[in-house]
């Protein structure tokens, strides 16, 4: 039979990258089963980037055929993919050749377990996607702004004549961009603590790290492990890559490879900063030309933590060859993206913001600090095993009242009570309601969790879109 040996070399950007490293090798045989566990979005683009290359593939989900996303059960039909759902059967797993483990499935699973101690290889989807992509690869992690600045950089290289993928944790799997006929001239990826926990060799030429606080400690064991997932990024990295490193938000120092190049950038001016905001500019210096300054005067996203964000993407661009004058073009064009302190409207001088994706308290935190004036803040959801003791100090500064909703109510009440008037909300309607009332006239309502949403929402999005749907009909009945 003919080997399937996936992606082994690298291409080749600027003369150097991938030089001297050689990709460790995962061999197949056309014809060999493989299993892939998680039936989401990615895990249903694996399958069928597996069954391309002639293997015999298992999509397996716990969750029962009915609850699978109908999109996912039409396009696995007729695919050649089978369909596993309503749990992972034990002997689909122990007769299978490799094992392809979704995001959202846990590593140490007792079923994982035996898959590996009877020999089968077990490899996460990014990964898998990864070994298969020549184009150099931008990658982005993150606690907070992955997707705001994997956008920006994605439109900004567009905006510089280059073809560009955009994907990986955000939309679109690197899987299906191997399944699409175009090939782009770089691929940026936003990449998840799930996706890095799972990587072997991987090897982007830029990685940006933009901030690390506590979140997702629902299913990493300590802050440190999450710590050490994210950093896995830069571990491959080599001569001609870029790592670019928020230094005053990290933990403690990214362990960069010593041929990689480093790049820096803050808040404020402290030493080693290659970027950093003076007044209304943001200044850099990089080691191999001339210093740049950017006016951020007509920077339309709200926030310190959005200037960090454009920093990060500042400093990709440069080192991708990007001229000064067209990010500089750029700086006012860009626009917030949906549930990120997205403008809702205004009803009687009351102002309503949607930052339904803030699902940990930095991300509130951060939230709050761009707003001067008093905000009544709509927090509240699923718990992910951070501390919201960080909430207090932003609330007496910058709340007027709370409105929880959600699982976490109680305790987000035991902790800001004392500091700044709490209450409870049914729903999501209650809540914007009760908000209203407290914000009227000419105040600020944020909807901005610090949790997650899947005590009472599908997801993120679907909670934003809640609130806005509350805001337009708080709307129509004030007459507005």
């Amino acid at each position: 039979m003919e080997e399937l040996v996936l992606k082994t070399e690298g291409s080749k950007l600027q003369g150097d990258w991938h030089t001297g490293v050689e990709q460790k090798r995962i061999t197949l045989l056309p014809g060999q089963r493989a299993v892939v566990m998680g039936a989401g979005v990615s895990g249903l683009w694996s399958a069928l980037f597996l069954r391309s290359q002639g293997l015999s593939v298992v999509l397996s989900d716990m969750a029962p055929l009915s609850e699978l996303d109908p999109e996912v059960v039409t396009k696995v039909k007729g695919s050649g993919v089978e369909l596993e759902a309503g749990g992972h059967k034990d002997r689909t797993f122990m007769e299978s050749d490799l094992v392809v483990v979704s995001p959202g499935v846990p590593q140490e699973t007792a079923l994982l377990q035996r898959v590996r101690e009877k020999g089968i290889r077990v490899i996460g989807e990014f990964e898998l996607a990864a070994r298969f992509i020549d184009e150099p690869i931008i990658a982005v992690t993150g606690t907070n702004g992955k997707t705001t600045v994997t956008t920006m950089l994605g439109d900004l290289l567009r905006h510089a004549g280059r073809s560009v993928f955009v994907g990986g944790n955000i939309g679109t799997p690197l899987s299906a961009y191997l399944l699409s006929e175009k090939r782009a001239d770089l691929v940026v990826a936003e990449v998840s603590s799930f996706q890095l926990e799972t990587i072997e060799y991987f090897r982007p030429k830029v990685a940006l790290i933009l901030n690390i606080t506590e979140d997702h400690l629902d299913r990493h064991p300590s802050f440190q492990d999450y710590v050490d997932a994210k950093y896995r990024i830069v571990k491959d990295m080599g001569p001609g890559d870029h790592a670019i490193l928020n230094l005053p938000r990290l933990p403690c120092p990214v362990p960069v490879p010593p041929k990689c190049s480093a790049l820096y950038y803050g808040l404020g001016h402290q030493e080693g900063l290659n970027a950093w905001v003076k007044e209304s500019e943001i200044r850099v210096e990089l080691p191999t030309s001339r210093r740049h300054s950017f006016s951020v005067s007509t920077f339309p996203l709200p926030g310190r933590h959005n200037l960090e964000n454009l920093m990060a993407v500042i400093l990709a661009a440069l080192v991708l060859g990007v001229s000064s004058n067209l990010i500089q073009e750029m700086i006012g064009r860009f626009r917030p993206l949906p549930h990120r302190i997205e403008p809702v409207g205004e009803i009687d001088g009351v102002r309503f913001y949607d930052d339904s994706k803030a699902t940990n308290v930095d991300a509130t935190v951060s939230a709050l600090e761009g707003f001067e004036t008093s905000v009544v803040l709509i927090a509240g959801g699923l718990q992910k095993g951070g501390d919201y003791t960080p909430l207090k100090e932003v609330c007496r500064r910058k709340v007027r009242a709370v409105v929880l909703i959600g699982e976490a109510s109680q305790a987000l009440t035991t902790l800001l009570h004392v500091t700044v008037p709490t209450l409870e909300a049914k729903d999501m309607e209650d809540a914007v309601k009760k908000a209203f009332e407290i914000a009227r006239p000419r105040g600020v309502v944020l909807l901005s969790p610090a949790c997650a949403s899947f005590d009472m929402f599908s997801s993120y999005r679907q909670r934003g879109d809640a609130f806005k749907r509350a805001v337009m009909r708080l709307k129509d009945a004030e007459g507005c």
